[in-house]
This record gives structure tokens, C-alpha cells and sequence, in this order.
């Protein structure tokens, strides 16, 4: 936690209400997501017991599973999200933009845009990754007439793309897969535990209190407030069910359902011993809606506050980064490829990893770039510092063809962790990278404010003999110089397969035969 974000909260319980931490949005909110909120059956784990799914806010579609024991039932669920998922998914798959060729790549064509996919909290986010891994390699009657339990057709492809997603959401600053409370948390600071800023309703009662409320009283509530029947108001739906509504409204509810089925199967009149059962089934569906619903209320009342934040210069770029992933796993998909590895290989994972770190390292220096506030963060922590100009002098490097390299003197209040040689970088409108400078002297002491920093220009002024216009500060100028680089790079190249180390997974056991199969895990089972 940085100190900035260390000092909102501090604000915020002291007011009692949420302070912002951000000035931007850092995050992409498409224009048409779905919000799919799960609720999984106490003491089954990944056992699904409904869901809401949809893009309009006014018109979820309710998937129940009425006993979710019931192998046939659970299977059925999954064919209803398939039906409610993959049509969204797959609507984005044709509409395509062509890239240009570049020096690394072919011309190629991307999805001019792509499925997102918001979920309440981190815990469903989770269980997204579960239905994906728990159904990609499922087999339909199709695939294997002898298969004992046979799934509908599209439920392999629905765990391909969960799985696709979940993956993605692993990669900082995604956008294909989000959790709403990550992502008010990066907008927002409260005056709560991380923990309980897991449950939606506490932190955005926090964030926006119903009037006449400040946050502590409107948390309160939300998190402990129950009605005449002894619910929650407000059901956390992340996506455990709270035990007062397990013990009391919804295992009767399931006793008078199976009752109703076995009634039915010994029944003579089957009209009425069916209709019995339907209206068994219908109370469990309300139960179940009455538990969703105030949380699919509050994921669409999130995404209204953060489509009110403008978007930050960067987002964009990062969802480019998106939909070349969705695109290329479309790509795969009707290419006929086998479903995601269970595990993966050394190679995968570390190449995964260094990604990963890659992006982490992006989306910090992007983040800063785009937020006053994030930049003052990092001024704070010695990464950053401001500095007004006072003298600018021209210099050469020395050789056969000497370039420009001018000696700027600046003034700062802040206390960069700046040494002699130290290379620092700063933005230039208009330019595609940023311009570099190195420290040549500086004299920060505990006692001098303003301190003095001279700096060496080392790009960024083109290939003459003249400094471009605009690429050397003047005299007066104020510049905000950053201490990291505003587009790191990865790291070095991975070895071959066949020249990865034995430690690693390399040579020489190699690798297992393609038809062998997966371990089983315990994820394997829903």
C-alpha cells in the first residue's frame, strides 16, 4: 500500500466516506457488458446453485439448480449458461479490424472489439476459473457415445472460454474478466479492512451512502441488516450463501422439492404430482433470486460510477492488448484445437510469469503517466520528481559525429532517490517513446528545499546536429521527470525446449507423450 493510498484511508475514517484515489479511469468498462453473478451450495465446493446473467441491467436471466446434487440438474445449468454466455462471446468474433504490417509482424486482422465479462468479487472471479476447468473436458454424446455422463454440446466450448478469460484476468491491468470490487478499490479508498471491502454492498456504501448516511452507519447495515424473516438485505452472493438463509429458508425449501419429486415417481395421478414438483422448484427459484438480485443491482450501480470517471490516455491500448487475446483464442477455437492444458508446461509457465511481470511493470508506469495523483504517489516514494528549469546549456558528445547532448539545471521540492549517472525519462507530446536524461550532479541534502539537479539529455531530439523544436527544455519550464521507464520491455528470450534445463522440465526425462493423459485434480470435479 502505497503512502498516498496509506493517507486517503486515513481520510476516509476520519470522514467517513470514501476518498478517491485516482482522478481517471484505469480500467476499460465496455459500453455492453455481462455481469454473470454465481451462487455455489454450501458445503458442495464449485456445486452451482444459480446465477444471474445478462447485459441490461432491467432483465438478468435466473439460472437455478434446484437440488444440486443431482448430476442431471447441474448439467442442465451449465447448458442454460452456455446458452446465455457463448452468443455474447461469439458476437464479437466477426467484426474485425486490419492491423498493418510492422517489423515484427504480418498485416493481420483484430476484433474491432471485445466480450467483457464483470463479476461481483474476486471470489467469483475464482469461481469463473472453476466452471472452465471443470467443464473444457467434458465430454458430450458426441465426442463418446459410451460416455456414462454425457454433456450438452456446448458446454466444452463455454469452459474453453471461461477458462481463456480466468486466465486473463491473471494478467495486471486485463479488462476480458473483471471483479467490480477490485475494480471500485483501485478508483476508491475506504476506511474498512481489504477484507471487507470484498463485500459489494459495504464498500459501496462507503463510496456512495444513501443520504443523510455516512459509510461506517451504511457498511453496518448493509453487512448486518436483516428482514421480518431473518435474511440479509443485503446477501454477500461472492459466492457462498450466508448459513441463516442455508439453514432456514433454503434446505426446507430443497426437503419439500425432493419430497415433491419422490411423491411424483410413485404418484398415480401424474398431473398433479408433477405439478407439485414445479411448485417446489418455483419456491426454490425465488429464494434463489431474492439472493442474487440485490448484488446484480449493485454490479450495474458500480459500473454507473465508474463510466462517470473519464478514461484514462492508456486504457485503450491495454484493451487493444485484450482483444488481440480474445482474437487470437477465437482463432484457436474454430482452428480445432485441443482444450488448455490442465497444467503447463515449464515453458508456458515461465514464459506466462514473465508476462505477467511485464505488464505489472507497464500498468504501473501508464497509471502514473495518466493520474496526477497516481504520479504524486510515486513523487512520495522517490520515483518521480517535478522540477522547475533555471538553466539550459548546450553540449556535444564527443566523436566523429557529435550529437546533442545539453546540460539542463532544474530546482525540485521533492526527494528522488537520484544518484550521479541515475537515468531518468519524461514524456514528449506527440512522441512515441520517452525522452532520456541522466543525472550528472545532484545536491539533495535533509535540509535543502529547493534541491538542485542537473541532467544530461540523451534522446529524444532527433538525429541532427540540431535539437528538434520542443525536444529541450527552456528556461521557466516545469517537467515531471520519472525514475522509471514509461514502456519496460521484457526480459531475455526463454531457451528452446530442447535446451531447457532438466530443473525446468527440459531434457533429459523430455516431455510426456501428447496422448498421455492429465493428472486428476480435485478442480476436476464440479
Amino acid at each position: 500500500m502505497s503512502l498516498m493510498t496509506t493517507l486517503a484511508r486515513a481520510e476516509a475514517a476520519a470522514a467517513g466516506r470514501a476518498r478517491p484515489i485516482a482522478t481517471v479511469r484505469h480500467r476499460h468498462v465496455s459500453g455492453r457488458p455481462l455481469v454473470f453473478v454465481p451462487l455455489t451450495t454450501a458445503g458442495e465446493v464449485g456445486a452451482p446453485l444459480g446465477a444471474l446473467v445478462g447485459t441490461v441491467a432491467e432483465a438478468p436471466r435466473l439460472l437455478v439448480v434446484p437440488q444440486p446434487r443431482d448430476r442431471d440438474l447441474r448439467f442442465a445449468f451449465l447448458a442454460e449458461l452456455a446458452q446465455a454466455v457463448l452468443p455474447y462471446v461469439e458476437g464479437f468474433a466477426d467484426e474485425v479490424e486490419i492491423e498493418p504490417a510492422t517489423r515484427n509482424r504480418e498485416e493481420s486482422e483484430v476484433c474491432a472489439d471485445a466480450p467483457q465479462i464483470v463479476v461481483p468479487n474476486p471470489a467469483a472471479l475464482d469461481y469463473v476459473r472453476l466452471l472452465g476447468r471443470s467443464t473444457r473436458f467434458r465430454r458430450t454424446a458426441e465426442d463418446d457415445p459410451d460416455e456414462p455422463y454425457p454433456v450438452p454440446a456446448r458446454v466444452p466450448l463455454l469452459g474453453r472460454w471461461l477458462t481463456h478469460y480466468g486466465e486473463r484476468a491473471r494478467t495486471p491491468g486485463a479488462g476480458l474478466l473483471v471483479a467490480m470490487t477490485e475494480l471500485l478499490t483501485r478508483h476508491w479508498t475506504t476506511g474498512q479492512s481489504n477484507l471487507e471491502d470484498q463485500h459489494l454492498g459495504s464498500l459501496l456504501a462507503w463510496i456512495d451512502p444513501p443520504e443523510g448516511m455516512n459509510g461506517p452507519r451504511a457498511a453496518r447495515r448493509a453487512e448486518t441488516q436483516r428482514g421480518a424473516d431473518g435474511l440479509l438485505l443485503c446477501p454477500p452472493a461472492g459466492p457462498a450463501t450466508d448459513p441463516v438463509f442455508d439453514n432456514t429458508a433454503l434446505a426446507p425449501a430443497m426437503a419439500r422439492y425432493d419430497a415433491a419429486r419422490s411423491a411424483a415417481r410413485e404418484a398415480e395421478d401424474a398431473a398433479i404430482a408433477s405439478l407439485a414438483a414445479e411448485t417446489a422448484e418455483a419456491g426454490i427459484r425465488e429464494l434463489v433470486a431474492s439472493q442474487l438480485r440485490p448484488t446484480w443491482d449493485m454490479v450495474w450501480r458500480g459500473l454507473d460510477l465508474l463510466r462517470a470517471l473519464p478514461e484514462g490516455a492508456h486504457v485503450a491500448e491495454r484493451w487493444k492488448r485484450d482483444r488481440w487475446s480474445y482474437t487470437g483464442h477465437r482463432d484457436r477455437v474454430l482452428a480445432g484445437e485441443p482444450p488448455q492444458p490442465k497444467r503447463d508446461d515449464a515453458i508456458a509457465a515461465a514464459q506466462k510469469l514473465a508476462g505477467r511481470e511485464t505488464a505489472q511493470v507497464r500498468l504501473e508506469a501508464q497509471e502514473a503517466l495518466d493520474d496526477p495523483l497516481v504520479m504524486a504517489g510515486q513523487r512520495l516514494a522517490g520515483q518521480a520528481f517535478v522540477g522547475e528549469v533555471t538553466d539550459v546549456e548546450m553540449a556535444y558528445s564527443e566523436g566523429k559525429r557529435p550529437m546533442p547532448r545539453p546540460l539542463v539545471t532544474m530546482t525540485t521540492e521533492d526527494r528522488p532517490q537520484l544518484d550521479a549517472g541515475t537515468k531518468v525519462y519524461r514524456a514528449l507530446p506527440e512522441a512515441k517513446s520517452a525522452q532520456s536524461a541522466e543525472a550528472v550532479a545532484t545536491d539533495i541534502v535533509a535540509t535543502d528545499i529547493p534541491e538542485t539537479v542537473v541532467l544530461r539529455l540523451l534522446g529524444g531530439m532527433g538525429s541532427g546536429r540540431v535539437p528538434k523544436e520542443g525536444s529541450v527544455p527552456e528556461k521557466g519550464d516545469l517537467i515531471c521527470w520519472t525514475l522509471f521507464e514509461h514502456a519496460p520491455r521484457g526480459g531475455a528470450e526463454l531457451p528452446d525446449p530442447e535446451d531447457t534445463p532438466w530443473t525446468h522440465g527440459g531434457p533429459p526425462g523430455g516431455s510426456p507423450p501428447a496422448d498421455a493423459p492429465d493428472p486428476l485434480t480435485p478442480e476436476d470435479y464440479l
